[in-house]
């Protein structure tokens, strides 16, 4: 996905936008979904904005290009640092004032990445990344799509795709992959009114279809609280 990029709004009255995040290890096929949801809620007449962590801002970019494609060796604390600098200006300059202006903003990645990735992929603890979240982000997603499938079937979608190139973090080992999966489970058990775990072995067709029969239900809900 590139940068943010923002559909022209219908003519439904704004309000309360949704915030939705799309999670999973790497290969878990959750930047399809997104996309197979954003162009939907076009067709639908929604307004939605399409955006990503890192890298939904201009500094995002560059932080995303820091962080994923660094050939230098980066300190677990820092690479945490800075997907918390990219998450704070993602807030303030694209996710509020969307969803202040009643839009649906769909979200690659989000602050449970960094509790997957680093608190518990680079054994940082989660609730280092919680004390962040809670000290500069505060805004949690109103749901959460967690794509999961077993990591050694994510890493052979890894090897198949793109020649096999993987970035810092794609490249880490099985065992980092495993706690990262293992913690994101852990974490839709601790949150099942805000998550919704979905079977990524599927087909991409028959994923989507159950992400969409419950986003439809999701701004069914809020367009009825708006009139």
């Amino acid at each position: 996905m590139g940068e943010s990029r923002a559909v022209p709004p219908s003519k439904k009255r704004a309000g309360p936008g949704l915030f939705v995040t799309f999670e999973g290890i790497e290969g878990s096929g959750k930047t399809t979904q997104l996309r197979l949801a954003r162009d939907w809620a076009v067709k639908r007449g929604t307004k939605v904005l399409t955006t990503r962590q890192p890298g939904g801002t201009r500094l995002g970019v560059l932080l995303r290009e820091v962080i994923l494609g660094s050939s230098s060796a980066i300190d677990p604390r820092t690479e945490l640092l800075l997907l918390f600098a990219d998450r704070r200006q993602h807030l303030t300059e694209q996710i509020e004032p969307a969803l202040a202006a009643g839009t649906l903003v769909l979200c690659d990645r989000y602050t449970d990445a960094s509790r997957a990735y680093q608190g518990a992929g680079r054994r940082l603890g989660e609730e280092t990344v919680d004390d962040l979240h809670a000290r500069f982000c505060r805004r949690d997603p109103d749901r959460t799509y967690l794509f999961d499938l077993p990591v050694g079937v994510a890493l052979a979608r890894l090897s198949a795709r793109d020649g096999g190139a993987r970035d810092r973090i794609e490249s880490e080992g099985l065992a980092f992959h495993r706690r990262v999966r293992a913690a994101y489970r852990r974490r839709a058990a601790k949150e099942p009114k805000r998550f919704l775990v979905l079977d990524a072995t599927r087909s991409t067709e028959q994923v989507f279809d159950e992400v969409r029969e419950d986003l439809e239900r999701l701004l069914r809900a809020r367009e009825g609280r708006r009139r």
